[in-house]
């Protein structure tokens, strides 16, 4: 008999819908309704995602975090321009060249930066560099929040890095995909618009929806014509009310903060428990940790599927959904694999 792979820390994708974003997807799904976002249940979520941002902004709803991020990055970046991000940063490593694709030819150049944070020193470098007409100019800054090493941009980080942008024209572009992990770790979401943030993606699907992410974009320019944009991209859904109304089941009860505090919480319990070494700080939902490929190989043998990411390290992921019987279970099994490495050598007879 084949062990049962067991998905609970792959991703926080491989969990389900939440309960309350459930309900409202089938309250949504009663009589007829205008399409192509024209529906009263769109209307309404974004306004609830306004208010929750405090700010006047049109929202956008699309059905994946490539679609947003691309689609966004390509509406501030003309072709013969690049964006800086981290060299972490899921538009370098994760989505396929679809910004580059969306933007007809921009590029995204990598910058470094501690715990998957751009260093503030790491952007005014690649600021000083002459422009030439060799070389495409940076255009756009790309920041995460939370970052794909699970850590968080403290305000004064934020506030440096797109002061620094901003003097020198750049617009600044947010990848929300875990933004409610990092708000419910303390990160204050209307501090993007005060700060000065030009577009915003919020990742809904993370959060514990079926498959919805928010664009949100501050900017009146870049705003201009964007749903044409979204319907060349294929991103204008003609039953839109079903992309909308996860959000609101989750921004209208409260509970998507108290779902996403439960991953983090999660995430910490994990943390005590863990044998191997922690590679970054654990601040929201992800664990990264030093394994050799022998052991991560044990431990998919076992059944439990984790990723080898950033630096060769392997990632674990708590969700909305992830319970305390489980975190305990793993820990259980990784307290073993540690305990196999730590045995000494049988000693060889003579």
């Amino acid at each position: 008999m084949s062990t049962r792979l067991r998905n609970d820390f792959a991703s926080d994708n491989t969990a389900g819908i939440a309960p309350e974003a459930m309900r409202a997807l089938i309250e949504a799904n009663t009589g007829f309704e205008a399409a192509y976002g024209a529906d009263r249940t769109t209307a309404r979520a974004a306004d609830l995602v306004r208010t929750w941002l405090d700010a006047d902004a049109p929202v956008h709803f699309v059905s994946c975090g490539t679609a947003a991020n691309a689609v966004s990055i390509g509406a501030m970046c003309r072709s013969f321009e690049t964006v800086l991000a981290h060299r972490y940063a899921h538009t370098i490593h994760s989505e396929a060249g679809a910004p580059n694709a969306f933007g007809h030819g921009l590029s995204i150049r990598a910058l470094d930066g501690n715990d998957g944070k751009i260093s503030t020193a790491a952007l005014e470098a690649a600021l000083r560099v002459p422009e030439d007409p060799s070389r495409q100019p940076p255009a756009v800054l790309s920041i995460a929040n939370a970052t794909e090493l699970g850590t968080l941009y403290r305000e004064d980080e934020l506030r440096s890095l797109v002061e620094v942008s901003k003097a020198r024209g750049l617009a600044v572009h947010v990848d929300g995909a875990r933004l409610v992990n990092a708000v419910a770790a303390g990160f204050d979401p209307r501090s993007l618009r005060q700060r000065g943030v030009d577009v915003l993606v919020i990742g809904g699907t993370k959060a514990g929806m079926p498959a919805s992410e928010a664009i949100v974009i501050f900017e009146p320019r870049i705003a201009h014509r964007f749903d044409v944009r979204l319907k060349q991209a294929g991103q204008v859904i003609s039953k839109s009310r079903f992309l909308s109304a996860p959000w609101l089941g989750l921004l209208s009860s409260g509970r998507w903060i108290e779902l996403a505090a439960h991953a983090n919480a999660m995430t910490r319990r994990l943390a005590t428990l863990m044998p191997f070494e922690i590679v970054y700080p654990v601040e929201t939902n992800a664990i990264f940790v030093r394994m050799d490929t022998a052991t991560h190989r044990h431990l998919t043998q076992l059944g439990w599927v984790t990723h080898r990411l950033a630096e060769a390290s392997v990632r674990f992921m708590c969700s909305w959904a992830t319970t305390e019987d489980s975190v305990d279970e793993l820990g259980a099994v990784l307290a073993r694999l540690a305990a196999e490495i730590d045995k000494p050598s049988r000693p060889v007879p003579e």
